[in-house]
């Protein structure tokens, strides 16, 4: 099991390296995300911000809803957000001590080449585990790897969710 927590520190670790470098191509060969989850101790929330590829997730809502659908700040579709909000309740669920919870759309925004996509979980009690389900882009995409990093009470858990696995529990009881 600690080799296996190792593997997956390292994976993303490389990945985070690695991302700036990915910001500024046009063509990526890599198919990943990265979705921060950190704990608001204060509000008592889950707050999430996923990232995405925009070409990637433009290809995918492009096929999946309406072929008119454009993620760029010059042609975004009118509904884009809602697009956007209804793939990453289809694809993204987050379930706190056992507990399916509801993930709330706050909105989404462009950074060069990506789309941040900004989630939330309201009253969130404390947390013993976090079990995340993530299949963003798998469905187009069967190369796809996403990064998944919790925060919780400063403990940093992570995990690496694919189509065959995509999903995985992080424990912060011990």
């Amino acid at each position: 099991m600690t080799s296996d927590l190792h593997y997956m520190k390292k994976t993303y670790l490389i990945f985070l390296a690695l991302l700036p470098l990915l910001a500024f191509t046009t063509v990526h060969k890599f198919y990943v995300s990265a979705t921060d989850i950190k704990y608001n101790e204060e509000q008592r929330a889950l707050q999430i911000i996923s990232h995405v590829f925009t070409d990637d997730m433009e290809d995918l809502l492009q096929k999946r809803y309406n072929k008119e659908i454009y993620l760029t700040k010059e042609e975004e579709h009118s509904a884009a957000d809602q697009f956007v909000e209804r793939y990453f309740q289809d694809k993204l669920s987050i379930s706190v001590n056992g507990k399916q919870r509801t993930l709330n759309y706050i909105g989404k925004e462009y950074d060069k080449d990506q789309l941040l996509v900004y989630l939330e979980v309201e009253d969130v009690e404390p947390v013993k585990n976090i079990a995340v389900e993530n299949s963003v882009l798998t469905d187009i995409f069967p190369e796809q790897k996403n990064v998944v990093k919790v925060d919780y009470g400063g403990k940093i858990k992570s995990l690496l969710l694919m189509r065959d696995h995509p999903e995985g529990t992080l424990n912060f009881s011990n």
